[in-house]
This record gives C-alpha cells, structure tokens and sequence, in this order.
C-alpha cells in the first residue's frame, strides 16, 4: 500500500508557533493571489467600473445624460456631476453578482482546491492542525474578499477622477458634504461591502469540506449565490427573504443619508455573523471528522 492510498485520520493536533500560523496565513493568501484565475478575477472586476464610467460619458455626450437624481442605491444619475459617485455605482453594480462570484470561488477552491491537487495531506503534516489550517483558509478568503472590494472601488474612484469633476457631493438627503468626508464614505462603504460577503465566504469555505473536487465546490458556491438572488426576488416568499444572506447587501446606500440610516446596515452585519456562525461550525464539524486521501 503505498503513501498516497493512506488516509489522514481526524486528530488532535500540536500547538503551533504563533509566528509559524502568520506565516502559513502570509503563504495562503501569495499563493492565491498568484494563481491566474484570481487574477483574471480581480482583472474583470477592476474593469466593470471601467465600464460604467465610459458608457456613461459616452451617454452624456450624446445629449442622453441626466435622470431624475440619485434616489437609488445605484446613484449613477449623479456620476456626471461628481466622479465619487462612480464609486457608489461600481459598488452596488457588482455586489450583486460579481463580488461574491470571486468570493465563492476562492472560497469554493480552499479546501476542495488542495484535495484535488493532492497537497492537502501535507498541509497536515506541519503542526498547524485542522482547525488553525480551516481559520487561516477563511482569513485568506476574506482577505481577497477585503481586496476584490477595495480594487472595484479603487478602479471606479481613479476613472471617476479621469471622466468626470470631483468635489463636494450631494447626500441621498439633499445635504452637502465635503469631497474628503465623501472619500471617507466612500471607504466606509467599501469595508461594509466586504463585510457583506463574510457569509458567503464562510457557505462557500463549508461546501469546499464537502468534496475533493474543486470545480464542483466552486461551481456548487456560485449556483447556490445565484439561487438565493432568484428566490429573493419573489414576492411569495416575503417571509423568509429577511434571512437570505443577500437581502441586506445594498444597505450600504444608507450610509450617504444624513443622518446615516444604520437599521438596515446592522441587519445586514448581524445576518453575515449568523451565516459565519453556522457554515463555520458546519465546515469545522466536517473539516475535523474528514480522513483525507488526497
């Protein structure tokens, strides 16, 4: 019987070295971030606010712009008097679907990823233990979670400067702020977005425990994203959609009211810690009874 057919039974697992776990934390995320599938990921992100800022000059050249102000959260009825609102409209444009598309697969590919490659067995090896290796694989899928966000806004903020003016921006409440309290929103806005896809992270971390594939978890992620959107979109089910993860995702428009609306924003944050709770406890259960044969 060779190495390779000898299963890695479940085990308690040795203290490691608190500098040893930042390390292994520092190599998870330089090898995810080096992979050309992150990349490409990151790539079609950046370039989403790339095209909305265009499609939008190109409209309000041609005599098309304006609308009737910024009441949605998409705010893109204002990106022609201010460049900062393209920010807001990235944002809310790829929230939806984008985002956490990136986020379930780097999620789906964790576990399920380094099964499929046949490293995960050695992963084990070092004194880093089951759990530790499943909190660090979630950091990292936040970590990209944190980026992706940061890269959507970054892009729509730099094309944003490029199209249109900057300065001080009207709120959804019709007050005026200062362009640098805006960027400050605008930051803020982005950490609630990524903070938004905590659960998604933690559904997908759970799902890649389930199977050694890696293309079945990351495919099983996304249906299961795409699924939870369709059937919050049905009027029937009313009842249950305050429980669906992406109910709350677009509150983060409340944060350019003045007064900041927070109902919505808290909702939206203790939803993402009860989805973390529980996927999380599911995957350790899983991750930490599992033999590993590959």
């Amino acid at each position: 019987m060779s190495r390779a057919d000898v299963a890695v039974p479940a085990a308690p697992a040795a203290r490691p070295n608190p500098l040893w776990t930042l390390g292994l934390f520092r190599s998870e995320l330089a090898v995810t971030l080096r992979r050309w599938r992150t990349l490409a990921l990151l790539g079609v992100l950046a370039a989403v606010p790339v095209l909305i800022g265009i499609a939008v000059r190109i409209e309000t050249q041609g005599g098309q712009g304006g609308g009737d102000g910024g009441g949605g959260p998409a705010f893109i009825a204002q990106i022609t008097n201010n460049g900062l609102f393209l920010v807001f409209t990235a944002l809310a444009a790829t929230l939806p679907f984008f985002l956490p598309m990136a986020v379930g697969v780097v999620a789906g590919d964790a576990i399920a990823g380094e099964a499929n490659a046949g490293t995960l067995r050695y992963l084990l090896v070092a004194p880093a233990g089951r759990t530790r290796l499943l909190l660090t694989k979630y950091a990292t899928t936040m970590a990209f979670c944190l980026l992706a966000t940061l890269v959507v806004a970054a892009s729509a903020l730099a094309v944003g400067a490029l199209l249109f003016p900057l300065g001080d921006l009207t709120t959804i409440s019709g007050t005026r702020i200062s362009f640098t309290e805006g960027l400050g929103r605008a930051l803020l806005i982005a950490l609630v977005v990524a903070a938004s896809l905590t659960g998604t992270a933690a559904l997908g971390l759970f799902v890649s425990t389930l199977t050694n594939s890696g293309i079945a978890a990351m495919a099983t992620t996304v249906g299961l994203l795409i699924t939870v959107q369709i059937l919050d979109q049905i009027p029937q089910l009313h009842a249950l959609q305050p429980y669906f993860f992406s109910h709350y995702w677009l509150s983060f428009a409340d944060l350019m009211r003045d007064p900041v609306y927070w109902d919505d924003l808290v909702k939206n944050l203790e939803l993402q810690a009860l989805y973390v709770a529980v996927f999380g406890s599911a995957a350790w259960a899983r991750f930490g009874t599992k033999d590993i044969t590959a």
